[in-house]
Order: C-alpha cells, then structure tokens, then sequence
C-alpha cells in the first residue's frame, strides 16, 4: 500500500525554542535557539500522530549568520552580507556541513543530525531537507569538504565574466557595490572584488534591499551576460558539484529534497542529476519549488522531479475563497489546468514563504481555514503540506527582528513560536497549555491528515467533481461551497466544504454520469457516516434526488458510503 504523502514542515531553529522573552534583533544568547534533540521520539511521535508521514528539517544546512563559531573552525560571516542576526536558510555557506546553531555540543553537530535521520525514521517518518541549487552565502567556502572535492570557485577564471566552467558569474573590473552600507557594526567594511551576480539573477555589481543581495547566483552553463546561451556540453563544473552533494546527503539517510526555486535552473541539469541520484537511492524523493505554471510538465517528464508546488493554481485560488475575494467554483478550474500531472502537485496552506493563515494579512483566524484544509488535503491523491503551527492556530505576528511583523514566522531571526512552545510544554506535549480553540483546530486538522491515509478512498481513489451540477440551485451556494466525490473499491466518499461563517443547509446533485462513471447503483436511501464527525445520516444517493445535509460554518462534511 502507496501512503498519501503528508509533509510537515518545521522550522528546525525554532521548534524547540523555549524562550518567552524574545527582543526583537536579538541574539542567540538573548532569545535562545532550538536543538536537533527537541525532536525527541515523544516530540516525533506527536507529528506522527498528527497523520505525518514526512517531516520537511527547513535551515538544516550550514549558512551564514552573524553569530560567531570561530572557535569550532567555522569561518565568521561579516554581517552586512547577513539577513537577520540568524542569518538565512538559503544562503548556504558550507553544503557539507549543518548550521552549528542546531547542535548541543557543535563540534559534534554531524552526528547530532545523523541521530536526528535515526529518530525520524524510528518514529515512522520520513525526513526531508533543503537543496538550494540557484545560489550560495556571498562569503561560501567549505571547510568540511570531503577530501579531494574542489570548492565552489575554487577554478574559476574571475577575469571572464561568464564561462562555461565556472561556478560563479564576474563583473570583472568592478567591486561589489550595493546600494547600502557594507561596513555594518563591523570593525571593516565588506569587500568583493570582482563583484559576483546575485541570486535573484541580478548581474549588476549594485543589488538593492530587495534583492537577494546575501547570496551569489551559481553558473549552470547558461551565457545570461551575452544573450543566455546554453553551454551543457562538456558538463559543467557546477553540475557535477552539486550532483556530489546531493548524494552526499542522500548517504546520511535523507529520505528527499525540496528544491529551492527549482525553476531558476535549468532543466537540463535535473534531467542529468536526478536519475543519477535515484539510481544509487531509487526511493529518494524530489521537490521542486517552480511557479510558472508553463514549466510544470518539463520539470516533470523531463527534469524528473516527483512534486512541485501547486502555489499560482490551488494555493492561491483557495486563499483567495478564504478571504472573499473568489468564488469556490473556481476551485474546478484549478484542477483542471492540471488534470494530467494531478499526482505530481504538492498541496499547501501555509509555507515559510507565506502568511500565516491567522494572521491578519491573511484571514485573521485559523478557524476560516478549515475547509480550505478540506479540499487541498482531501481533492487527490498527491501530497499535502502543512506548516508546524498552523494546527494550532499560529498568527505569524510578532516583530521579530529582520522579517518585521510581516505574518510570517521568521526564518532570519532567533525567535520562540508561541503556539509550537505551549504545544511542546518542555517536551511533554499535550493540552495544558493550549486553549480550547486551538485544540479543537489541532483536532480537526488531525482528523482530515489522518483521514488522508486511513481511508483508501482518499488515499488512492478517483477524483469526481460535482460541481457542473450544483451551479444554479437555490439549496446550494457555488460560491461558498464546493463538492466533490472520492471512490476506491466499495467505498465512496462525498466531501462538502463551507467557507461562509454560517451552517449551510446544502442539497447536492448528484449525476446520472457519476453512477454510469463508476458504475454503481443509484439508491433512494442509504446511511452515510460523516468521516469528521462520526455521525451517521439516512441521505438519498441517486441522480433525481438531492441529497439533502447541513455542513457547519468554516467547516464541511465528508459522507461515506459503503457500496
């Protein structure tokens, strides 16, 4: 049996924070940090018993931060070129080493993440980490290199502006000049020269603010400076480089990658890395974040990703029926643009790169994201994505430091997650320190994870969407609620959301062509039993009648029938 991949992503500094007097900029010593140890068995079992099947370790690699580990060998980063006093997940600085922050004891903090695989995998769960392609901390150089592998750089011909063997792209004969201070609270200013390209494909010697300005862009074997030529053959250096890291991470018991900005790199070294990998890992999961909808299929059929973020269609269709600006009925559309990749799209509600459902750049309240959960965990068989908090409610809206109040939770700054803190209690989890709001969201949103797998309906079943029958009836509100049918086998499953703040009495149509599709027998009356609820309701299931139920507000109803 193939389990429905349920990823929950954790922020992996700030889990096991415990600090409860943060001060915005604060350091390590002042606002504290979270360990690899904080996921102990007890803490694993929680997320597994949340209906994980897959823990996403976001900031597990070693990047640059302004906090100084000198004394472990590791070169200090100047903090001009440092977002935040923690420094960013996706400006890595070494790719064969964790970030110290993460370690009780960090000269030991390899072996505290390979115990950390061990953990993940006793519990039941499956660990993924990040995989940054597109670009590097400006100060890069590892220390902890296995022998004989070259540094990124290492050969570059710094003259040439581009060349196909080099890892980095020049401005040759300029310094890196970025349009802010470079000197920071540091003793000398920061000096780059020649200036390399910037992350964000940004070829001048002077990014912005806004820019990733942290970070460098590394050199595929596309010619951007002069027309984006494409020069793959002999294969470039950078190819095999980050080839050899990723099966170097793959040796330590990493069950999969999210590749960050997948899209930023070309598909023609996916297609020429991932095979490899998979052929010495066949089981190794890839991630891709890609955004344009236009590269979904190449970066599937030809650059053999797994998954890819399904951000610009459901994401942000289901976001935007949350807040009242669109209908549910466009919900069809969405799955529709991808109907023949439906397997391949990875579900979400909440990320690290976006707001907090509850916060108040998003919906104001967890509550008005349940049966939003509904349909992105329940509408296919393809994964679903949660962020550590949002079970709880999380509203993302401290001030952190360098992220400000912004309804996202910081991946830049040292900082306590106040839900995720009361939710650990010290490490023995449980209810005493949650409200009974935030319970009963954790409840639901456990009940529907579980669902996911416990169910075969949901777990493998087709997909029917009932929708193109239920637009113009008055006992049903398309732009408020959305239906769909799952079946596998003797079971089917009809899923109603509601996302009004009103109960909704709903009289569903059900087709004459649903019953010839999956060829079953139209009934006037059957018991169905709510998934969510556990309550058993005497409905009509054929295609002259409605079937008539009331689903509460913010929230829906998943009718099963045994056929």
């Amino acid at each position: 049996m193939k389990n429905k991949m349920i990823i929950y992503q954790v922020f992996t500094r700030l889990f096991g924070n415990n600090c409860t007097t943060c001060i915005p900029n604060g350091t390590k010593e002042e606002n504290g940090c979270g360990h690899f140890s904080d996921f102990s068995a007890k803490a694993l079992g929680e997320i597994r018993k949340l209906g994980a099947t897959h823990i996403w370790y976001t900031g597990i690699i070693a990047h640059a931060t302004q906090t100084d580990y000198s004394t472990y060998g590791i070169p200090s980063d100047h903090p001009a070129v440092v977002k935040g006093k923690a420094g960013s997940p996706y400006a890595i600085k070494d790719y064969y080493d964790v970030d110290p922050d993460l370690a009780n004891k960090p000269q030991k903090r390899m072996q505290e993440f390979q115990n950390l695989i061990y953990r993940t995998h006793d519990a039941g769960l499956k660990a993924i980490i990040d995989f940054v392609p597109n670009h590097v901390a400006r100060q890069y150089h590892s220390t902890h290199k296995p022998d004989g592998v070259k540094d990124l750089g290492e050969d570059d011909n710094k003259d040439a502006a581009f060349d196909p063997q080099n890892n980095f792209y020049y401005i040759p004969g300029q310094s890196f000049a970025p349009q802010f201070d470079l000197q920071g609270n540091a003793p000398s200013p920061y000096q780059e020269n020649p200036a390399k390209a910037t992350g964000n494909d940004n070829f001048t010697p002077s990014p912005g603010r806004n820019d990733w300005y942290e970070t460098v862009k590394l050199n595929y074997g596309i010619d951007y400076v002069h027309g984006g030529g494409r020069h793959f053959s002999p294969t470039p250096s950078t190819w095999t480089k980050m080839r050899d890291i990723l099966l170097f991470w793959a040796g330590k018991g990493v069950d999969g990658f999210r590749c960050d900005m997948a899209e930023m790199v070309p598909v023609e070294f996916w297609e020429w890395a991932i095979p490899q990998v998979k052929c010495r890992y066949p089981s190794i999961v890839f991630i891709a974040e890609v955004y344009n909808p236009a590269e979904y299929r190449n970066y599937i059929n030809r650059g053999h990703f797994d998954y890819l973020y399904d951000k610009v269609g459901l994401y942000d269709t289901l976001r935007a029926i949350v807040c009242r600006h669109a209908s549910a009925r466009q919900i069809t559309s969405c799955w529709q643009s991808v109907d023949d990749i439906k397997d391949h799209m990875l579900n979400f509600l909440e990320n690290h790169d976006e707001q907090r459902i509850a916060s108040d750049f998003f919906a104001g309240d967890g509550e008005k994201g349940r049966p939003a959960l509904l349909v992105s965990a329940t509408l296919g068989r393809n994964p679903m994505m949660i962020y550590f908090g949002q079970e709880l409610g999380e509203r993302g809206m401290d001030e952190e430091g360098f992220s400000g109040r912004d309804g996202r939770t910081t991946i830049f700054d040292y900082w306590c997650v106040d839900t995720v803190r009361r939710w650990r209690n010290n490490g023995r989890f449980g209810t005493a320190k949650l409200s009974g709001k935030e319970l009963a969201l954790a409840a639901f949103y456990s009940k529907v994870l579980n669902l996911c797998n416990s169910e075969k309906a949901l777990r493998e079943g087709d997909f029917y969407d009932v929708m193109y029958v239920n637009q113009g009836s008055d006992l049903f509100n398309a732009d408020e609620c959305y239906a769909f049918v799952r079946r596998k086998d003797r079971d089917l499953i009809v899923v109603i959301a509601n996302f009004s703040d009103a109960e909704q009495h709903v009289a569903v149509n059900l087709p004459h062509h649903l019953f010839e599709y999956f060829n079953i027998s139209e009934k006037d009356e059957v018991i169905a039993t709510d998934l969510l609820s556990g309550d058993k309701e005497c409905v009509t299931f054929n295609s002259s009648q409605s079937l008539l139920t009331d689903i509460p507000a913010y929230g829906g109803k998943m009718l099963k029938f045994k056929l």
